[in-house]
């Protein structure tokens, strides 16, 4: 048995800690915030296998340049004079490549299918009660160019032994009576699952604290003492913790914690929104508005709006231009939904962490050997959260992991 902290309480950390106590280690998590709030909370619920290309793949640095002088566009960068920042620019756009593609699909592949099961497993051994429904995904298209390239994404899906096909706008039609829609077709992911987000970390957090597992909240580690490559106690200003073991799993935080370590980690906070709505708009399917990348997801008692990737540093500042851009391509889509005012009032966002490569880092890192990183997941942290922390604690229990680690190194080199 082990003395292990994690650092975070956001879907990595508190599944790390869940899989961690279930190895009989004796389990703390520290977070900074009051865990109830963040990418863990407003995130779209998607369980999604068909998220199989990285954000970093072939045009999406062009697309990003022009999209850079429109603040309602589906992907801002702010440009800002910083060394991180510019290093994290530069290794993007090298890592916006075929390449990167082709190593990065059967590893996402791979490690969301195995997330995907074991948010099932979960809810099955610990008897929750969170929403986990398997309707699938449709990705919903206005346009024949757009429809043809998720044509293209779908075939690469099928040849990786994903569920999925194209249909028509009356076979669209026929799954979804109760709503107007304006579109030319869509493809039907039918592998993906959906979620209600904050039900399951409420589950999860009431479970830890009844299995033993301690959970510190609000405080922020400020100090790391390390002696030859290891970590020998974390403080802040009030308590000093002793572990044998350390986990980073702060999201979009883990760039300015690891560097204490001396451990470079090239991340940028992606902030997306949500919009919530508590009435019956007739919407039983989980679907992506492709041409906008607006998510939309019936979840438990309300259906929510989600999306956007916004590029500019720690910021939770709401812009209400990119809620309005979430909103109306909503209507676009869906004629006769309209977002009240009040519904995008009360919208929020979170911030997830973003590698150049789109990929995850999982591992431990040659200069600090007992530190294991959990972080960058950027839109897949949900999909990926109950995979990360199954292997977070396959790799502190020194048993062999369930996938190979490798592509998801945190020494890589873009």
């Amino acid at each position: 048995m082990k003395k292990v902290i994690v650092i975070g309480g956001g879907i990595i950390g508190l599944c790390s800690a869940y899989y961690l106590q279930k190895e009989g280690h004796q389990v703390t998590v520290i977070d900074q915030s009051n865990m109830d709030f963040g990418a863990s909370y407003v995130n779209a619920g998607y369980l999604a296998p068909s998220h199989i290309i990285p954000l970093a793949a072939p045009g999406v640095m062009k697309k990003g340049i022009q999209w850079m002088f429109n603040s309602s566009s589906p992907l801002f960068i702010k440009p800002r004079l910083s060394s991180d920042f510019l290093k994290w620019v530069w290794a993007f756009s090298k890592s916006c490549s075929i390449k990167n593609v082709t190593r990065g699909i059967p590893a996402i592949k791979d490690i969301a299918i195995m997330g995907q099961d074991l948010y099932s497993e979960i809810k099955k051994t610990e008897n929750f009660s969170f929403q986990l429904e398997k309707k699938g995904l449709l990705m919903i298209c206005q346009t024949q160019k757009m429809l043809e390239e998720e044509i293209q994404v779908a075939e690469i899906a099928k040849k990786e032994g994903l569920d999925v096909k194209e249909i028509s706008f009356s076979e669209l039609k026929k799954m979804q009576p109760e709503v107007d829609l304006n579109a030319k077709g869509a493809i039907l992911y039918k592998c993906d699952a959906h979620t209600t987000p904050r039900t399951f970390m409420e589950e999860m957090i009431s479970y830890l604290e009844s299995s033993g597992v301690i959970i510190h909240k609000n405080e922020e580690i400020h100090n790391f003492n390390a002696k030859e490559g290891k970590i020998i106690s974390i403080s802040n200003a009030s308590r000093t913790y002793i572990a044998d073991e350390f986990v980073l799993a702060t999201g979009s935080w883990s760039k300015k914690l690891s560097k204490k370590l001396g451990v470079q980690l090239l991340l940028e906070p992606g902030k997306g929104y949500r919009i919530n709505s508590e009435r019956d708009l007739g919407i039983t399917m989980p679907a992506i508005l492709a041409e906008a990348k607006v998510a939309i997801t019936p979840m438990h008692g309300f259906t929510r709006f989600a999306g956007t990737m916004e590029i500019n540093g720690i910021d939770h500042n709401i812009n209400n231009v990119r809620v309005e851009a979430i909103a109306k391509a909503t209507q676009q889509y869906y004629p006769n939904i309209k977002l009240t005012t009040e519904e995008k009032n009360n919208a929020a966002c979170g911030l997830r962490p973003v590698s150049p490569d789109g990929l995850p880092y999982i591992g431990k890192s040659k200069k600090c050997t007992n530190l294991t990183i959990a972080t960058g997941h950027a839109m897949m942290g949900w999909s990926m959260g109950t995979s990360t922390g199954k292997l977070v604690s396959e790799l502190i229990s020194e048993k062999r992991t369930s996938l190979n680690l490798e592509v998801f190194h945190p020494d890589r080199r873009f």
